[in-house]
Formats: structure tokens, C-alpha cells, sequence
């Protein structure tokens, strides 16, 4: 058994770094982990084995004292212009809510962005709904994260499943594949 590590915050039973256990994240998210290239160490990313019960977000951060603007969401977007879709992955603190309507919609480019059905967004990602992870997303996808995740020292995020969530630094975030620190995504 690998030894359980101290969390930055919150109230776990255990925490291990996440590219040492993998079945606790998703499939997707265990790729992005094992062929990580960014400055910022995997071995800064922990996982937590979490009740999938207690996933969402409010009754996630009373359940185990997590900070909810140390909690961050991420969700699917789907933009349109014409015939084409676009989908981007958005990043937020639990404390905030994407600006879909202005912000995303004008960086994408799109006539219209709303956020993707929960059926396209499981589909299309691999991951669980209320579990989906920027770690692990579709190569081609953008993934815009709000600037003040990317400042905070370290945020909770999902694991791509319900159950476990992912803690790592708001700095790992922005060196994803794709992925793009906007001001005011989140109001």
C-alpha cells in the first residue's frame, strides 16, 4: 500500500499523488497524468478517494471542510458558428460562474455557446458527470481557465469520476494541453 500524504486543506482519510493511483481517476484523466510534459512535477497532484455521494460541489466542500474558493469546477461548453460545433472545457472556482454568454462565446468565436447536455458531455469525455477533470480532455479541445484558479495555491478539481477528487496547484492547470488563463471567465 503507498503511504497516504497530508492535503494543503480539507478533511480526507487519505491522499496519494495521483499518477501512483491510477484507478481512483478516470481513464482519461490516468493518460494525461502518465504522459504529463508540463514544468509543474505530476508528482504534485494528488487524488483523495472521496464518497461519489457527496460529489457536488456544496454538500462536496461541507463534507469534507474544503474552502468552496479553493474548490473549482469544470465544465463542457459547446459553441456553434453555422454547422460547425465546437466544444471547450471551462475552468472556475466553485465560488464563480463561467461566462458563457459574453466571454466564452467571443473567444471561441461562436455565434452561440451554452453548456453541453450532461449525455454529450459523459459522451464526449470519457469521464463521469459531476467528475469531469481538464486532465485527460480531447486534444483538440480548448480548455479556458479563469485566472484566479490559475493563481490560487492549490485547488480541488474532479478525477473525471464521482468518486475522488484531484488537488493540485492552480499553475498545473494552466499548463495543460490547450489550455488558455482567461481574465473574467468567471463572474
Amino acid at each position: 500500500m503507498i503511504n497516504s500524504l497530508t492535503t494543503p486543506f480539507g478533511r480526507f482519510e487519505a491522499a496519494w499523488r495521483a499518477v501512483d493511483r491510477p484507478e481512483l481517476v478516470a481513464d482519461p484523466t490516468a493518460a494525461a497524468l502518465r504522459t504529463w510534459a508540463g514544468a509543474e512535477p505530476v508528482e504534485s497532484v494528488l487524488v483523495v478517494d472521496t464518497d461519489p455521494e457527496k460529489a457536488d460541489t456544496s454538500v462536496f466542500c461541507e463534507s469534507y471542510d474544503v474552502p468552496p474558493e479553493l474548490s473549482a469546477n469544470c465544465v463542457i461548453v459547446s459553441a456553434k458558428r453555422g454547422e460547425n460545433v465546437t466544444f471547450a472545457a471551462c475552468v472556475a472556482l466553485a465560488t464563480t460562474r463561467v461566462d458563457v454568454n459574453k466571454t466564452v462565446r467571443k473567444h471561441l468565436g461562436a455565434r452561440k455557446a451554452s453548456f453541453a447536455p450532461m449525455e454529450t458531455a459523459v459522451a464526449e469525455t470519457g469521464m463521469e458527470y459531476g467528475g469531469i477533470s481538464p486532465l485527460g480532455l480531447p486534444a483538440d479541445w480548448p480548455v479556458l481557465i479563469d485566472e484566479a484558479v490559475a493563481a490560487t495555491p492549490h485547488v480541488l478539481i474532479g478525477s473525471g469520476r464521482r468518486r475522488g477528487k484531484i488537488i493540485l496547484p492552480g499553475r498545473f492547470l494552466a499548463q495543460l494541453p490547450g489550455a488558455e488563463v482567461l481574465p473574467q471567465l468567471a463572474i
